[in-house]
């Protein structure tokens, strides 16, 4: 009775450690743009309001259990432009694994401007994501564009990059990785 006692202490422990340094252990792999990833002491609660998808109208909770990768971004966006094949590498790369990239389009973006932006820059079989009132963009504090959200698989918000960055780099797979391997 003892030793289980004492294996219920300690992997309470154990997931409690792995909360408190998951942060400082996600900072050491920050390099290159990465840097400009800022990690949440706390974890933080992500919004509920609906966004329209490829079946319809879902939620961020609707891929719940999944590390995701949010990016909202625009068809007028230069830096979106220029980081969006970076992010669809790094869903490439992590295909096989409990991770999900959710692009969303906020604003007026007309879909023959969507087919042409992701056209142009070779992504034409990418999801699309809609948020045309901006209302999830809003809720979730994001005031200009490109901003990329990464939520862990409790449906929280663990960091966030405002700005381009180059998504498929050696950090941002370390970055992914060590958030898919950690379990709360």
């Amino acid at each position: 009775m003892r030793i289980v006692k004492s294996a219920v202490l300690y992997t309470a422990l154990a997931l409690v450690a792995n909360v408190a340094i998951a942060g400082s252990a996600l900072q050491e792999l920050r390099d290159g743009d990465m840097m400009k990833l800022a990690i949440h002491e706390e974890p933080m609660a992500i919004s509920s309001e609906p966004f329209v998808g490829p079946e319809g109208e879902t939620t961020l909770a609707d891929f719940g259990g999944k590390v995701l990768l949010v990016n909202f971004w625009a068809t007028w966006c230069a830096p979106c432009r220029e980081e969006m094949p970076s992010i669809a590498a790094l869903g490439e790369a992590f295909a096989a694994e409990d991770f999900a990239i959710v692009t969303i389009a906020t604003g007026r973006n007309p879909a023959p401007a969507i087919d042409k932006f992701l056209s142009e820059i070779g992504l034409e079989d990418m999801p699309v994501y809609l948020d045309p009132k901006q209302q999830l963009a809003r809720d979730m504090g994001v005031m200009g564009l490109p901003v990329t959200v990464l939520i862990d698989r409790e449906g929280r918000e663990v960091a966030r990059l405002v700005g381009g960055a180059e998504w498929d780099s050696d950090s941002a797979h370390a970055l992914i990785a060590a958030l898919i391997g950690q379990k709360s």
